[in-house]
């Protein structure tokens, strides 16, 4: 067996290893949802509760962004105003209620979902019961919601309209997918090819 011919199949295995590891790169993917916000002072700082069980405090500050990231320490924040004495300044207080101050950021066009366009950011002053859940506070401003099957918060006053916390690639914002690419799969049948061209050429060469 010649060197040319032994080299083949290695050279062919190694450009494989090296085309699945530029696609696992080139999907490295954030998720595309909804983040949940509560206001420390002068920043927000992300809740460790979901909003069907967080339950916020009368004149609490809490905020909703739609974006793409991997996790929490990556995660989109809301943006704009966020004081509660200007979110609520026009709602009077009633007894036996609270007021709660909401942020809801619909995000930007590079986060949207393809074929949407995310609606104007928008603040809200919900007065709900006492014992009432970010989730009803939230309900109470900016239906409709939408939640999948685990209770995950898809869709805020209906946007989007579709999907729930999938898995985009980092390079389009697309959905990402989880089999290997045409351009991987075609990669490897051009390896192939010239694998197999070296191995011809070196016998053609032997049986001269």
């Amino acid at each position: 067996m010649t060197a040319v011919r032994r080299a083949a199949p290695l050279l062919l295995t190694v450009l494989l290893l090296a085309a699945w590891g530029s696609v696992g790169r080139a999907e490295a993917a954030g998720y595309r949802y909804w983040s949940f916000w509560e206001r420390d002072g002068a920043r927000w700082t992300y809740a460790t509760q979901g909003p069907s069980t967080a339950r916020p405090a009368d004149g609490a500050v809490e905020g909703f962004r739609f974006a793409v990231s991997e996790d929490s320490g990556d995660a989109s924040r809301p943006r704009g105003t966020a004081d509660f004495g200007t979110i609520c300044a026009g709602t009077d207080a009633v007894r036996g209620k609270k007021r709660v101050a909401l942020v809801v950021d619909f995000g930007t066009t590079a986060d949207a979902p393809s074929g949407e366009r995310p609606p104007a950011r928008r603040t809200a002053c919900a007065v709900v019961s006492a014992d009432a859940t970010s989730a009803e506070a939230l309900a109470a401003v900016a239906k409709p919601l939408r939640y999948d099957t685990n209770a995950l918060l898809c869709a805020i006053a209906g946007y989007p309209e579709k999907g729930c916390g999938e898995q985009v690639t980092a390079d389009s914002g697309g959905p990402a997918d989880s089999g290997p690419s045409v351009g991987l799969l075609a990669g490897a049948g051009m390896v192939a090819v010239l694998a197999a061209g070296a191995f011809w050429q070196a016998r053609r060469r032997k049986n001269a």
